[in-house]
């Protein structure tokens, strides 16, 4: 052998590059396992994050709708005619605050940070402070944890349903609409 060291040379990063490669992976995809509610990790990570989707306006399209699939269990929402508006939400973190059927089914407080409601037929905000506490059932499904219940309206928070509502202003042609729309939005922008 006349070059040993380039052999060598070659081959190190190349394993250096796979050994760091495979160090990475299981991090990544612990991450990805996560998303999609593996039974490896707690039932409220997976109502946490769709939650959070939730709020950020998942519900309110149908494209940003298929998100939420990996974690619920029905196909097909029913057409809201409300949608609540929060401020914020938390979930039960500890087991002991849960209601544990049994392993592979728990039901997990849930408590939102009511603003009001806005109602869609009419383009209308009903201001009402409040706390919701909604009970959330989950169950392994396929074994991947998924939400079985409730049903809920979207839960959206304030500052996306101002930007919601200011892009549907800013395609609506109609001028009485359009108006109805900014006064809406100007409420949203008002309550606490």
């Amino acid at each position: 052998m006349l070059f040993p060291h380039r052999l060598v040379a070659i081959r190190f990063p190349a394993l250096l590059r796979v050994a760091l490669l495979m160090l990475g992976l299981p991090c990544l995809l612990g991450e990805v396992l996560a998303q999609k509610g593996a039974l490896s990790h707690p039932p409220n990570e997976l109502v946490k994050k769709y939650f959070e989707l939730d709020q950020k306006g998942a519900k309110l399209d149908s494209l940003s709708y298929e998100t939420l699939a990996p974690y619920r269990e029905w196909q097909e929402e029913p057409a809201w005619g409300r949608i609540v508006v929060i401020r914020g939400f938390s979930v039960a973190e500890h087991y002991r605050q849960w209601e544990v059927v049994n392993w592979l089914e728990v039901v997990i407080p849930v408590t939102f940070e009511v603003i009001g409601y806005v109602y869609l037929e009419t383009a209308g905000f009903v201001p009402e402070s409040s706390v919701e506490e909604v009970r959330v059932r989950v169950k392994s499904v396929k074994n991947r944890w998924r939400i079985i219940e409730p049903v809920l309206p979207p839960h959206v928070g304030q500052k996306r349903m101002i930007n919601f509502v200011r892009e549907a202003w800013v395609k609506e042609t109609e001028p009485a609409k359009r108006a109805s729309l900014a006064a809406l939005q100007e409420e949203l922008r008002k309550a606490k």
